[in-house]
């Protein structure tokens, strides 16, 4: 299998193989704005100094740190520098996983289980970052015949190696560890259990006793990111898990909070790339 050293590009391989993409990333890239995408994604810190904003949990990215992160979920990687931040980034297309699962073995779990305990980081000692490079490299480096069958092989040990180490890190019920700041941590909290609501940064405002132009301030230096950019990018996220539910267009536009339909129908069309009754057919088929 091909290293690619874009995430971009795994994205889209990804898409097109319906399998799973590999990118090794030394170089700076233009950080992207709070977004999602219809491949599970796995991250995987080797040099750490960044900072990960995934739904309305911060997190802080140490060497050996990997991130399981799913379709729903709205993430950003916030406080960039200049450093050179080396990491590992698959993508994996959802029912590739559950297609290579079994009765017994539900290589999911880690993708799909995502109760109040989940954290979405799990740590790695230096025995668990060694067997994760062992698997990518065996991912990459496999060649000639049979050389499919080696890399699924790889990828399936790698994902039962995941699952394992996620629910011993759930078992432990830890907090996110990484407060940045606890005026926004309540607000992100707010928005989440309001985000069906129409919701303002007026409204924000009031509700914290804050001036707009403060709270916007300091959520933007906490977050990396606009609080109308963050609702969109959730109530998006909402809307695309309605639809692979089930749900009609009309039914995912209203549990997602958007006030208009037409709102709704643009912004969804720009982040995924489709219109929403597109993107229902596509998750249907």
């Amino acid at each position: 299998m091909e290293e690619l050293n874009s995430c971009k590009t795994a994205i889209n391989q990804c898409a097109q193989t319906k399998t799973f993409a590999i990118a090794h990333l030394y170089k700076e890239e233009k950080a992207m704005d709070m977004h999602i995408h219809d491949c599970y994604e796995l991250y995987y810190s080797i040099s750490g100094g960044r900072q990960f904003l995934i739904d309305n949990r911060f997190y802080s990215i140490a060497p050996g740190d990997l991130f399981i992160i799913n379709q729903y979920e709205s993430h950003k990687l916030t406080q960039i520098d200049n450093h050179i931040h080396e990491r590992i980034v698959l993508s994996i297309y959802p029912d590739y996983v559950k297609r290579i699962s079994t009765a017994d073995t539900n290589l999911d779990y880690c993708f799909s289980n995502r109760d109040t305990g989940f954290q979405h980081k799990v740590s790695l000692d230096k025995a668990g970052q060694n067997r994760f490079l062992y698997y990518i490299n065996k991912m990459i480096s496999a060649t000639g015949f049979a050389h499919d069958i080696l890399e699924q092989t790889a990828f399936m040990e790698l994902l039962v190696l995941i699952n394992v180490l996620s629910n011993a890190n759930a078992a432990q019920a830890a907090p996110a560890e990484y407060k940045y700041s606890h005026q926004v941590e309540d607000i992100l909290a707010y928005i989440n259990q309001n985000i069906a609501l129409g919701i303002t940064v007026e409204q924000l405002a009031a509700n914290f006793f804050l001036s707009e132009s403060y709270i916007c301030r300091i959520f933007k230096q906490a977050t990396g990111t606009t609080i109308n950019k963050y609702i969109t990018a959730r109530r998006i996220s909402i809307a695309k898990a309605h639809l692979n539910e089930g749900d009609s267009v009309g039914e995912a536009f209203e549990k997602s909070g958007f006030g208009d339909y037409s709102s709704f129908f643009k912004a969804f069309t720009k982040a995924v790339g489709v219109s929403p009754k597109k993107y229902a057919s596509l998750s249907v088929s």
